[in-house]
């Protein structure tokens, strides 16, 4: 009988992802400090915002590709086809990234639908087509990121993304002040260039993991194509849904009271609470690396992410409901007082995130090792909904600044979310009992 994990195995396991997702965090804060210090901050603000939201959805459905190389590239055969699905995917995100820069797809999206001020939108063109290969890069670094995870080798992963945060803070502080472009050239191009280097040094530091993989025994049965999509597109559903709420927002937030401001201080905003989420967003790959057969490990993984989740909102609640956040959106973001004022009750409406973040990957993590997935892309798809309609019925009924209503729908989103998977959580740990006893 194998023992159990310790804290300590889960802790050096998790430590690398978390510092992966804390660097990838730390973009937004040092693209946002450079952009407000930059002319014309609120317009670039947003338009960068806006570009990034976009993009971001469009990449959506690649993402959860890391899943997939961790639960199924057991060898050679698996490992390509998974790289085959892959690339086939990346392909049509690029397609889809240059139709969106087509100037009448452009327009009906930005002017017609989502009703951008006009010098934002000629500024929200640019940054998308800054980040035409972003999707792409995306999907490509996660692919061999899974490689890696599924390997133990969790340290290299987060040395790739040490090379992210590198190249994209050089890239934007050589195009501020070098190049002296405008700020949303500065954030766009940031972020492209450092996930751009981040995939191309993962696929060389990867090499000794993708080595292990294929000379791994093969198993009798090979996966199949249809394997592979049945298993992903659920996860990429998921993704599509997540991603797509926050678009969505990004939409709505126009027809709100003071949208400018609103979507300058969105983007500053979320990225503050992500830096404190990205500790519960990393757990879900150490969930699904180390949950072990029928979930034996789940105890240990459940206790640990929950003081994880409980750290990091106090951190969170003690940033927000003090001084401390009014002087780090001043003084670390670069934000006007006006402006950082304007940021502080957000912030506050989002203080439980972090823990619900780190609880959602609990869940998830033990859904997908039971494999039903079509649990999570539900999970999303409510959460998705319990965000448009507060946030449609706040503007309607209240008529609070779209930030403010933004931030409501997000929590309110959240809790409806994990309120519905604790059912398929329970019923996933009650099966793995029962198949451990009979064993």
């Amino acid at each position: 009988m194998q023992s159990r994990l310790s804290y300590g195995v889960i802790f050096r396991f998790w430590a690398p992802l978390s510092a992966t997702w804390l660097m990838m965090a730390a973009e937004g804060p040092i693209l946002a400090a450079i952009i407000a210090r930059l002319p014309a901050p609120e317009i670039n603000l947003a338009a960068y915002g806006v570009s990034a939201n976009i993009a971001m959805l469009v990449e959506s459905p690649i993402i959860m590709i890391l899943i997939v190389s961790i639960s199924l590239a057991r060898d050679e055969d698996s490992f390509v086809k998974i790289r085959r699905f892959t690339n086939v995917l990346n392909i049509i995100l690029t397609l889809a990234m240059l139709l969106l820069l087509l100037p009448p797809i452009f327009n009906a999206v930005s002017v017609n639908l989502m009703q951008l001020p006009p010098d934002v939108a000629e500024l929200t063109y640019l940054g998308l087509a800054l980040m035409v290969f972003w999707p792409a890069s995306i999907g490509y670094r996660r692919f061999y990121q899974g490689i890696l995870i599924r390997n133990g080798q969790t340290k290299i992963v987060a040395l790739g993304t040490i090379v992210r945060l590198a190249m994209m803070s050089a890239t934007g502080l050589v195009l501020a002040q070098v190049f002296h472009t405008s700020g949303i050239a500065v954030g766009a191009g940031g972020l492209a260039a450092g996930v751009l280097f981040e995939s191309l040094a993962i696929r060389l530091l990867a090499r000794k993991a993708v080595a292990v993989t294929c000379n791994r025994k093969p198993e009798n049965r090979k996966l199949s194509y249809k394997e592979i999509a049945w298993f992903y597109y659920p996860l990429a559903l998921t993704s599509l849904i997540g991603m797509s709420a926050g678009t969505l927002l990004t939409f709505l937030i126009g027809k709100s009271r003071m949208p400018i401001e609103s979507w300058a201080a969105l983007p500053v905003v979320d990225s503050l609470v992500f830096l404190f989420r990205s500790f519960g967003f990393s757990y879900q790959e150490v969930g699904i690396a180390l949950l072990g057969e029928r979930l034996r490990n789940y105890r240990e993984l459940r206790s640990f992410g929950l003081i994880i989740g409980t750290a990091s909102t106090v951190a969170l609640g003690i940033l927000a409901f003090t001084p401390l956040g009014d002087l780090a959106y001043q003084y670390l973001y670069g934000l006007t007082p006006e402006l950082a004022r304007f940021a502080i009750p957000p912030t506050q409406i989002l203080v439980m995130l972090p823990f619900l973040s780190a609880l959602y990957s609990i869940q998830r993590s033990a859904i997908i090792v039971a494999k039903k997935n079509a649990e999570v892309t539900i999970s999303t798809l409510i959460e998705a909904v319990g965000i448009f309609l507060p946030f449609a019925a706040m503007i309607w009924l209240w008529n609070p600044t779209g930030i403010i209503a933004a931030a409501a729908a997000m929590l309110i989103g959240r809790l409806l979310a994990a309120g519905y998977l604790f059912r398929p959580y329970n019923l996933s740990l009650r099966e793995a009992t029962i198949r451990h006893k009979t064993m």
